[in-house]
């Protein structure tokens, strides 16, 4: 199977971009697809016993060899036709319109053939033809559509304290290995951080494992930059203090969600980096102190960026420390003190208790408990963690699409 599924996450390649390239932390975009569709062999081996049309349910009953059953609303099944006159399989994209799709269809007859393949005639005389395995993988059961939607967003996530067993993996497998770089990004999936070891010492590798599975996205700091100690910094990152735990670019309407951190050089004393799982930390939150954590999830906080670098920049932008989803599940942490304007958008009155909820929130990632502490080391070969946006302390967090980890780190020189 990960032979297949490699070949979707990684096939598709871009061109280079500006070959004004600078050593450090790089941004990636990354396009996840999950699993590829239809891999079980439950899917493969579907066979329909039976198929009907209810009169006036609006649906197509489908009873199977193995002895369940499903249901197919006919609206869906219209919607989704396989013709080419409605589907455009080329771009596996649909071609019919929505306005003319009748919401009140109902199929005129509906035939079964080699208990392979539904055929459906709808009132217009229009002919639909559905194969099984098509059919069967989009089930509407509970048990179904969960199977479906792990195949498609693998959403294991493994949470983690400061007793984290740091994943590494091999640079050079990673680039050249499809079957290496697919455990690879189901790891990041999953742990939300890895250690690559044995990346050449030189600039240019962060851009070399960019483009093995998407792009790097460019932003104001430039598509790559160098992370160091510098006069007159713009940037809290390019000085030698120690920086709290938090997430890069929450100002930015969309922030990134896997960064790449290449050590090319380390200074002689300190440079520690501490990494902390932002998921983890959030639902210690919400079962200590639900309201902290409404209060985290439901406030927009501004952030700002303001300077000169790649380009000149003037940013403004509104997050919440937490993000969820419609089962109020932490999804994403979008918390940078540094770039947390002094402009704050909410009733006075309403100052001090999220003050004290962020407060805790913090307390909680940097607890020894949750925090874990590792040195990059370049050696003969620079390695590169890779994390996805998700909040640490020393050196810099994250807030992903990906297991929120948030990092920091003190200084870290990483020069050509």
């Amino acid at each position: 199977m990960w032979r297949l599924a490699a070949r979707v996450l990684l096939g598709t390649k871009v061109h280079p971009l500006t070959q004004r390239l600078l050593a450090g932390a790089a941004n990636l975009q990354c396009c996840w697809w999950g699993t590829v569709r239809g891999t079980h062999t439950g899917y493969m081996s579907a066979g329909i016993w039976k198929v009907e049309a209810p009169d006036a349910e609006h649906l197509i009953r489908v009873q199977w060899e193995d002895g369940s059953e499903s249901c197919y609303p006919c609206v869906w099944l219209r919607d989704n036709c396989q013709c080419p006159h409605c589907f455009l399989h080329s771009a596996k994209a649909r071609k019919l319109l929505f306005e003319d799709l009748d919401v009140d269809i109902v199929a005129k007859k509906v035939t079964l053939t080699d208990r392979k393949k539904v055929s459906i005639t709808w009132p217009d005389e229009h002919t639909s033809e559905y194969e099984a395995e098509w059919l069967k993988k989009r089930c509407f059961s509970e048990a179904a559509r969960a199977e479906m939607q792990e195949d498609l967003f693998l959403p294991e996530h493994q949470y983690w304290g400061s007793d984290l067993q740091l994943p590494k993996m091999p640079f050079e497998e990673i680039i050249y290995d499809d079957e290496s770089a697919y455990k690879w990004l189901c790891t990041l999936k999953k742990m939300g951080v890895v250690l690559l070891t044995g990346a050449a010492a030189r600039q240019g590798e962060l851009v070399k494992l960019g483009h093995r599975i998407g792009f790097l996205r460019l932003t104001f700091y430039g598509p790559t930059w160098q992370v160091q100690d510098k006069a007159d910094a713009n940037n809290v990152a390019y000085t030698t203090g120690k920086l709290c735990f938090h997430t890069d670019y929450p100002v930015l309407q969309h922030p990134p969600g896997v960064q790449f951190l290449h050590c090319i050089k380390q200074t002689a004393t300190g440079g520690e980096s501490e990494i902390v799982d932002g998921f983890h930390a959030a639902n210690k939150l919400k079962h200590q102190n639900p309201q902290a954590y409404q209060i985290l999830t439901s406030t927009a906080v501004d952030y700002t960026d303001v300077g000169v670098d790649y380009c000149d920049f003037a940013v403004q932008g509104k997050q919440r420390i937490i993000d969820v989803d419609y089962r109020g599940q932490a999804i994403r942490i979008n918390f940078n003190n540094a770039t947390r304007d002094t402009v704050f958008d909410i009733p006075a009155e309403e100052v001090r208790p999220f003050y004290a909820a962020l407060k805790e929130f913090s307390d909680l990632l940097n607890s020894t408990e949750h925090k874990f502490t590792y040195k990059l080391k370049p050696e003969a070969k620079g390695h590169v963690p890779v994390l996805p946006h998700s909040s640490s302390s020393s050196s810099r967090p994250l807030t992903p699409p990906l297991q929120p980890l948030v990092y920091s780190a003190s200084p870290l020189s990483c020069t050509g």
